[in-house]
């Protein structure tokens, strides 16, 4: 009892911490904290505060981007093993390994060409992921140098929405890059466990990954693989950061490689991107709205079994309604995704700076919509070329039933005939031939009625005949012609910029 109450003393603990101890009481007092709770608790408020221990814990979470070391469920065991082999022994046993200075606590996640470690910077006392080169590739010289062009390439790129890159080095000959550490999930994962966002968060994870790539773009710089598994949003803030520039290339150096006969994601390429054909900044653009379409729709624009299939579809379909999956989703935000994804590249917005501006504008607005007006653009896309001759419809609707109007009045009564003239009994007029589309139709107003449903439910093409009618059936319907042209004024849309 009395070596016990030697061993718990405070000045004890100081001397163990601070390396005064010899080996024999080292080897003591390590013994006696195995059975000594009060002793351990009392070494851990001596190293550090419960904050910084808080902290700490919080660290070596597993709620990152990706699972870590000790989620084996969802990593796998195999995986941790095989990956260990990639690194040397580290002297904390706490740790898997280490890649020169970093001591390594997890794995964060693998695949394409890249292996993610979960590491500690000991000199700065931070946490980073460190990216290598996949041990199946490290052999091959050409992988390992576009390895080292992914890591100078995002280097180049310092922005706020790309994450950036604190160290680019070699370990026993494999090439791998040092990012922050972010705590937080992908866009992928946010979808696939909450299933479609909301407007606020379309167009501002939108506008951030529009101003990410108006950045790389500056520099030269094509992503080729923006998707929602590259896109990862911090928790606690709105912040979203574009990575893995690993698909980068210079736009003067675009070409597949021998070993890489698919370089991206098949689901979110562009119509170029799949015919390898010449690419230019458009083509980020295009995934851009891939990514925004199954953000807004919880499902990703073009599915099939095969790849194969998917890059059929990418270049000879477009994708189901964005509001039949998602009916709380304006029009004008359809009308940006839509133009986004245009098969053309000539069709699309030409860069992604305009993109990032626009986008903004229409988040001011639906945060302030009293305030801020939805930029002109989009007030008047919803109208295309059909309104355009709708309106000139309209107006010719309006001067023939005011000519008929003015016939109609002016021949309203008639100059009596005496009643044996010889004039009292006319010769049968010719009777009119009539139009198979009027004769489908008891009055211009039905027919205008006809037509509006179609117009307002946005049906335009088949608007087109009831509308056709109203020209054929107004100046024959005389008593609401002056009422039906009301009708007709007051329902010409004012938006329409014609």
């Amino acid at each position: 009892m009395k070596q016990q109450a030697q061993q718990c003393r405070p000045a004890k603990i100081a001397a163990f911490v601070n390396g005064r101890l010899s080996d024999v009481e080292c080897a003591s007092f390590e013994s006696h904290l195995d059975g000594c709770s009060t002793c351990r608790d009392l070494l851990d408020s001596a190293v550090a505060s419960q904050d910084e221990w808080n902290e700490v814990k919080s660290s070596l979470d597993s709620d990152g981007l990706i699972p870590t070391l000790t989620d084996k469920e969802d990593a796998g065991e195999q995986d941790l093993s095989f990956y260990q082999k990639m690194l040397t022994p580290s002297d904390d046993p706490r740790m898997l390994g280490r890649i020169s200075s970093y001591e390594i606590c997890g794995l964060l996640g693998h695949g394409g060409m890249g292996v993610v470690f979960k590491g500690l910077d000991a000199s700065l006392n931070r946490y980073v992921a460190i990216k290598m080169l996949a041990p199946h590739f490290s052999a091959s010289g050409a992988a390992r140098q576009r390895f080292e062009r992914e890591a100078q390439a995002a280097a180049a790129v310092v922005h706020e929405h790309v994450m950036a890159i604190h160290a680019v080095s070699q370990w026993q000959g494999t090439p791998y890059l040092v990012m922050p550490f972010v705590k937080g999930v992908s866009l992928q994962r946010r979808i696939e466990e909450q299933g479609p966002l909301q407007l606020r968060e379309l167009l501002r994870i939108g506008m951030q990954v529009a101003s990410g790539l108006a950045a790389a773009h500056a520099q030269g710089l094509i992503h080729r693989d923006v998707k929602p598994s590259n896109i990862m949003m911090e928790a606690g803030v709105d912040r979203v950061v574009l990575a893995d520039f690993g698909l980068a290339r210079a736009v003067d150096d675009i070409r597949l490689t021998r070993t890489d006969t698919l370089v991206g994601t098949p689901q979110y390429m562009s119509p170029e991107q799949t015919n390898d054909q010449p690419l230019d900044f458009r083509t980020d653009l295009f995934s851009l709205g891939s990514v925004l379409y199954e953000a807004a729709t919880g499902r990703p624009a073009f599915q099939a079994v095969t790849s194969y299939g998917v890059l059929r579809k990418i270049n000879d379909h477009q994708p189901a309604q964005i509001q039949q999956r998602n009916p709380d989703i304006p029009d004008w935000f359809v009308n940006i995704v839509t133009r986004l994804m245009a098969k053309s590249p000539d069709d699309r917005y030409q860069s992604a700076e305009a993109v990032a501006t626009l986008l903004q504008q229409c988040l001011s607005y639906v945060e302030q919509p009293h305030l801020t007006e939805l930029p002109a653009s989009l007030r008047t896309a919803k109208s295309t070329s059909f309104p355009l001759i709708w309106r000139f419809m309209m107006s010719g609707i309006l001067l023939i039933s005011v000519l008929g109007v003015s016939a109609f009045l002016a021949s309203d009564t008639p100059e009596p005939v005496a009643q044996n003239s010889p004039t009292a009994i006319a010769a049968p007029a010719a009777e009119p031939q009539e139009d198979p589309v009027a004769t489908k139709y008891t009055s211009a107003q039905e027919a205008f009625a006809v037509g509006a449903a179609y117009y307002n439910s946005r049906n335009y093409k088949s608007a087109r005949e009831p509308f056709e009618a109203v020209l054929a059936l107004a100046k024959d319907d005389k008593g609401n012609e002056v009422a039906s042209l009301r009708r007709i004024d007051a329902a010409v849309p004012t938006d329409t910029g014609v």
